[in-house]
């Protein structure tokens, strides 16, 4: 209790304190309360994936009932991911943010919206009072929008961080239906009542409970075609709240839906397979997408719609090996997909926090102002590399884990007899594959024209390396995902007691084909490690051979051109113009350019603006519907306050009538029967 007293009252101490702060002790201050969070959760969370699920009940009040908090091993995974990407964010927040100590007030308040962001998405893995859920969930989003709006002085910020909001509460929406509907019937916010209903439903009630709540965290994890979000709100925050949007706010989604599926009763194979169709779509789309962008942060954000479909792949093979009664499905599909939200935190955090650096350094996000960084940040393009590598699931390092393990689930799920389950396993399986290859394609090209070469367009400022304090949380996040590729049976034992909770059986440290499945990981891994020192080892004698030698270093040749010019380079748009051509039904690319006249032409441009196409038929479409209907009632705007008074109190009348109404409904009706 105390612990847990503790925890929520930290944020209120950083308010407190932090306006009475110069600005160099905000930083340090909210990294010391979050780490007295990131012990206290971090406490908790390794005694349930020990096997000691800590549960605890909050006396609450009137309103709220009895408030339990249970931390099981599903949320004891969640926290510790959690920990780790806030705590990385929060060291690289320090160094990031001092080029923004002028905005004193704005400090403040974006440190206190950091504590309580932290709070709440903790407080999200173990309330489970849906009342008390709901404040909390509310409160993610409300200091998510604060956290993005930072450069509030930006429109393209502010629409950004609206645009979030109006989604993020379409979320809770759903989650508000799916909770009253419960209590309707129950009279409890305890989520054990939601079991309980849900048992006692026919087939097609439970199903359309459990997407009632899907829907809801379908649109904070940016399942397609709930994603519209993620490519404005990422490219709008700081680079650290960026890392942490993707790293682990929109893991509170997959979180959610992990936990209905234990909770709700209803047929796992219809969920199953349901969630398996929209989570490959949503991996195709999502790196489609990515590859044809030319921000730099607007691309990785394209990838977290692609890694949240394999996320989504291994839980929707999860539900249906657990539907199917098929053990060795189910095991390797929530383990897959458990990883693989460890892997994508820690690949995503690292990515963006490198791109945050390009940007200091360069002050732009735009791929084709950009080329030969590596000159200038070794250290940053090292960092960059590893995990776009890591992301694409190339071994040796911590993607290719989670990516072997969903494969082998859809393996396995190949034997299944039935010829629906082949075609959806090939289904998936080639959609997975696709993913991969594409994912090559978009970081062979961000990778390539950012850092390799030479720079497209003249700089504002110096481009040089940031300092080590910055590179440090980069640099942690790196050997974490070295440590999963050297080390995977490590992290695949800490998964048994998570998994443990949809199989019913530890699988994973027992005897069985699973286990079999996963121990063949380590020698692959560590034939792949292999490889990398025998690549590193024959560097180094190459060097040593070459120091006496005389080594002479020239232009590259410049096709026979008389001057070189850094437009010889590729740019990003001629990188994927072949795919940009093959894929053209599907994507959506406005094109603006000059047409070229003579045999000398004195100016020449091309530019291309990329556009979702589901994004213009599903928003823009329903806006523009929208802003034409409300169109008809301007009249009611006319600018006297006797009308505006009189609106107010047809309000409050209304308001107050709908439950009289609805109270004495059947009174209505026998009148009108007599009548």
């Amino acid at each position: 209790m105390n612990l847990i007293t503790t925890f929520v009252l930290i944020p209120f101490v950083g308010l407190l304190l932090l306006p009475f702060l110069k600005v160099r002790l905000k930083g340090v201050l909210t990294l010391v309360l979050l780490t007295i969070n990131v012990m206290i959760s971090g406490y908790m969370a390794v005694q349930s994936l020990t096997g000691n699920p800590v549960s605890i009940s909050l006396p609450g009040s009137y309103v709220t009932g009895i408030i339990p908090i249970r931390i099981d091993a599903l949320s004891g995974w969640f926290i510790l991911i959690i920990n780790l990407v806030f705590l990385t964010g929060a060291l690289y927040g320090y160094s990031y943010m001092k080029s923004y100590r002028k905005r004193t007030n704005s400090l403040t308040l974006h440190s206190f919206a950091f504590l309580l962001q932290h709070a709440s998405i903790i407080s999200v893995c173990g309330i489970q009072n849906s009342f008390v859920f709901l404040i909390a969930w509310e409160i993610l989003a409300l200091t998510s929008f604060v956290l993005i709006i930072f450069e509030h002085e930006n429109p393209v910020t502010i629409k950004a961080g609206i645009n979030y909001l109006i989604q993020a509460h379409f979320s809770i929406v759903f989650l508000i239906v799916g909770f009253l509907w419960v209590i309707n019937k129950t009279n409890s916010y305890d989520f054990q009542a939601i079991t309980t209903y849900s048992s006692s439903l026919p087939g097609m009630a439970s199903l359309i409970l459990f997407l009632c709540f899907f829907i809801a965290f379908a649109i904070k994890a940016g399942f397609v075609p709930f994603h519209t979000w993620l490519p404005y709100a990422h490219p709008a925050a700081p680079a650290h709240v960026s890392g942490m949007m993707s790293g682990v706010i929109i893991k509170a989604g997959i979180f959610g839906i992990l936990r209905m599926l234990l909770i709700i009763k209803t047929d796992y194979v219809a969920v199953g397979f349901l969630i398996l169709i929209v989570s490959v779509l949503s991996g195709l789309y999502g790196v489609m997408l990515a590859i044809i962008q030319h921000n730099l942060k607007k691309l990785l954000a394209y990838h977290s719609i692609e890694n949240i479909g394999i996320i989504g792949i291994g839980i929707g093979l999860g539900a249906i090996g657990t539907g199917m009664g098929n053990p060795t499905l189910a095991t390797l599909g929530y383990a897959g997909a458990l990883l693989h939200t460890l892997n994508h935190a820690l690949f995503k955090s690292l990515l963006f926090y490198t791109a945050g650096n390009v940007y200091q350094a360069t002050h732009t996000m735009e791929i084709e102002k950009l080329g030969g960084v590596i000159k200038k940040m070794p250290q940053t393009a090292m960092l960059f590399l590893i995990a776009a590598i890591a992301i694409c699931g190339i071994p040796p390092f911590n993607g290719f884990i989670s990516e072997f393990i969903i494969y082998t689930g859809l393996y396995s799920w190949l034997s299944d007899g039935t010829l629906f389950s082949l075609l959806a396993a090939i289904f998936s399986t080639i959609g997975l594959v696709a993913i991969g290859g594409l994912a090559m394609i978009c970081f062979t090209k961000a990778f390539g024209t950012v850092f390799l070469g030479t720079a497209r367009h003249t700089l504002h400022a110096e481009c040089q390396e940031v300092k080590f304090i910055q590179l440090l949380p980069s640099y942690i996040l790196a050997l974490v995902i070295i440590l999963v590729g050297i080390f995977p049976m490590l992290f695949i034992h800490l998964l048994a007691e998570p998994v443990s909770l949809f199989t019913g059986t530890v699988q994973i440290l027992t005897n069985t084909p699973q286990n079999s499945v996963f121990t063949a990981l380590q020698p692959i891994s560590w034939a792949s490690w292999i490889l990398v020192a025998l690549v590193i080892g024959l560097y180094f004698i190459r060097q040593n051979l070459l120091k006496k030698r005389r080594v002479e270093v020239g232009p590259t040749w410049g096709c026979g051109y008389v001057a070189s010019t850094s437009k010889h380079q590729y740019t990003a748009s001629s990188f994927v113009r072949t795919y940009s051509k093959l894929f053209a039904p599907v994507l959506i690319v406005n094109k603006e350019e000059a047409i070229v006249h003579g045999v000398f032409p004195s100016e020449a441009r091309y530019h291309t603006q990329p556009y979702d196409k589901l994004e213009k038929g599903l928003i823009d479409r329903v806006l523009k519907l929208n802003k034409r209907f409300m169109g008809r009632f301007v009249f009611l705007n006319n600018g006297k306050l006797q009308f505006y008074i009189l609106y107010g109190i047809i309000f409050i009348l209304t308001v107050l009538g709908i439950p009289l109404l609805y109270r004495n409904l059947e009174s209505f009706i026998d009148i009108f029967k007599l009548l």
